[in-house]
This record gives C-alpha cells, structure tokens and sequence, in this order.
C-alpha cells in the first residue's frame, strides 16, 4: 500500500541531484479547507518536504505552505508521517533550481553556524553608498562595504538589534551581526546576481 505514495514523488535522476536537506526552519501552511497552521521543516528538498505539524493534511489533498527563508511553496500530501506529514514541491524547473540553491545555503548556514554563506563571493559595489530602512520606517545613510548573493557588510552610524527586519536598498534581509563601524545583513532571499549589479553597479546618475 506505501508504494501507491510514491506515484508523485521525483524519478531516481531527480532524486540524485534534489537531494533532501535537513533544516529546522518555520512557517505557515493552508490546506484545502482554507484553514491555516504552523509548522516546521524537518528535511526537503525542491521535490518534497517533511514537514511537522499538528494538523494533518490527507494523501492527495492540495498544500500552500509559506516557509521562512523559502517563500511560498504549493504541493500535494504524499504520506503521512509520524509527527506530520510529506508533501511533493510543484514548481517550474527555474523555481526548483532557486529552492536547491536556498536550500544549499540553509544546509551550510545551520551546518557551520555561519550568519552568511561564504561560499558566495563576496564584492565591493561600484555604488557603495545606500540606504537601510528599519521595519518602523526609520531610514539611515549607509555604505556597503562588501557584498554578496547572501547578503552584504554596511558601514553606518546607528546599530539595529541583531534580528531586527531590515531593507538595504530593495533588498529585504535581517541584521545578523554588530561589527565595530556596522552590522552585517542576511537577506531574506538568495540574490540574483543581475538583481545586485543593476541594483548596486548601475552607472552614477
């Protein structure tokens, strides 16, 4: 009976190269009756997720989830689990290969307890100076020192708590760590590289 679950879930070259990821991460997800209930991720990959919760969603039944660090998320209950329940990732291929690298950087973060992932380059802009918004709308002046798709090092007067919701420019993210002349900023997303350089590199107006 187990093996009818297993119609949805990724063939063996997919499961090679999604492979599954254990995170402990948070977040919301709707089922078909529209209620809404927290969760937690326990392992995923961008096929699947295992996901632990209260509230069960049944084999077949359609899943919005919104997971923190991820995004929104839609699929379909495979299996139930223990403590939760398993559900397929339906995404466009392009979607896939943005979960696998947010993935990737979840996996290192938690692994090594790194506030970035330094495996991105990380760069000077061409347009360093900027400006960093505060969930309260405050806004300060400030220049990247370094920059990467995970996040950037900000040289500014003022030092937000570390965890507090932040905009540097458009890019939303979280301060993660207090330097002597600033703080360190994780975005919310993996970057785009083209995101950043129109975003930091355009030529001086």
């Amino acid at each position: 009976m187990r093996s009818a679950a297993v119609d949805t879930a990724p063939s063996r070259a997919e499961r090679r190269n999604f492979q599954r990821v254990r995170v402990k991460i948070y977040g919301r997800f709707m089922l078909e009756d529209r209620t809404e209930h927290p969760c937690q991720v326990v392992d995923m990959s961008p096929g699947n997720v295992a996901l632990r919760t209260e509230r069960i969603g049944m084999p077949g039944e359609k899943v919005i989830a919104y997971i923190d660090h991820i995004g929104r998320i839609e699929g379909v209950v495979t299996r139930i689990l223990q403590d939760g329940f398993a559900m397929t990732v339906i995404a466009s291929e392009r979607k896939k290969d943005k979960l696998a690298a947010q993935l990737t950087w979840l996996a290192n973060k938690h692994e090594l307890d790194l506030p970035e992932d330094r495996r991105h380059e990380r760069v000077a802009p061409r347009n360093p100076t900027t400006v960093l918004q505060l969930s309260d709308g405050r806004q300060y002046q400030c220049r990247i020192i370094d920059l990467s798709l995970s996040g950037a090092a900000v040289e500014i007067d003022v030092k937000p708590a570390i965890g507090i919701q932040v905009m540097l420019g458009t890019m939303r993210g979280q301060v993660v760590r207090h330097f002597e002349d600033g703080v360190a900023i994780e975005f919310a997303v993996i970057q785009r590289p083209e995101t950043l350089d129109s975003e930091f590199n355009a030529p001086g107006t």
